[in-house]
């Protein structure tokens, strides 16, 4: 198999940035100023050059990479080996986004050392502007004082934690009980305190957000938290259309990719089966003279 790198069909990714890179302090400009923050979650490399020439903010390589690339059945299993493997190659499709790496399950919980440690191997080994990690209670926070410490961005996320969804009930709408409304709050406010530098709401009601959004100094991006937060994510392969079944009620499709790969890949089978493909103008030619002095 061969990709060739000088093929002037292959579009390289641009090397002089289009705007400014983005910083937390400059996501942090634009939400104070009104803008709207647009974040993706991607997992590889080609991914990264689309999400970067769309301009877009912040590129999470989130760990349903675990899922939606590497075929596991939850983010759980999934290791900062292949995370690594994953944001080294979405770092090298991008050069203005910030991108920030979910650290997976297992690699911050144990102590604080243990959770600087893995940031420091995002960082260093990936690239990585900033990490992420979930949830708001007494062992988050800790990790994330630790890591702001240790002079490496956080990003906080509470709501619906995927890596904790067993204990929450699964894959459900949080905060929808008195109870439940106010742990995401004081939540939020707990990793917000703890040194964040932003904060992701996942898959709670529109009016919870809204009602946490003032009480916060730090941006806040919502996956299913409605419009009243200052950005919004949505993993790439949803919003393009990349993944089968029936997408959360928070995806919006703007793409149906799998369909036309689906589509051009059957049409390749189907020439190579029939014989239309290789054509005549797909081969190579030799120079005259060179076949006949081969046997010679």
């Amino acid at each position: 198999m061969s990709h060739h790198a000088n093929d002037p069909a292959v579009e390289p990714v641009e090397t002089t940035p289009r705007r400014k890179r983005v910083t937390p302090p400059s996501l942090a400009a634009l939400a104070a100023a009104g803008e709207k923050l647009v974040m993706v979650t991607a997992y590889d490399y080609p991914a990264a050059v689309a999400a970067e020439k769309a301009d877009v903010d912040i590129v999470l390589v989130g760990d349903s990479g675990a899922q939606v690339q590497l075929g596991y059945d939850s983010t759980v299993p999934v290791s900062v080996d292949e995370m690594l493997v994953l944001a080294q190659a979405v770092r090298r499709g991008t050069t203005t986004a910030l991108v920030v790496v979910d650290l997976p399950f297992g690699s911050y919980e144990v102590s604080d050392e243990q959770a600087v440690a893995t940031a420091i191997r995002f960082v260093k080994e990936a690239g990585a502007d900033a990490v992420k990690l979930e949830g708001g209670g007494r062992v988050p926070a800790a990790r994330i004082r630790a890591i702001t410490a240790a002079g490496i961005p956080v990003m906080g996320h509470v709501g619906l934690t995927p890596q904790t969804a067993v204990a929450l009930g699964g894959f459900a709408a949080q905060g929808r009980t008195v109870e439940a409304a106010r742990r995401v709050r004081d939540e939020a406010l707990a990793v917000q305190e703890a040194g964040a530098f932003s904060l992701v709401l996942e898959a709670i009601p529109s009016d919870l957000a809204a009602a946490i959004r003032p009480q916060l100094t730090i941006p806040a991006i919502g996956i299913g938290a409605g419009p009243a937060v200052d950005g919004q994510v949505l993993v790439l392969h949803d919003l393009l259309g990349l993944t089968e079944g029936r997408a959360a009620k928070f995806v919006k499709r703007y793409a149906t990719v799998l369909d036309a790969m689906t589509e051009g890949i059957g049409a390749y089978a189907a020439d190579v089966r029939s014989g239309a493909y290789p054509g005549p103008e797909h081969g190579y030619a030799m120079p005259e003279g060179v076949l006949d002095a081969l046997d010679g």
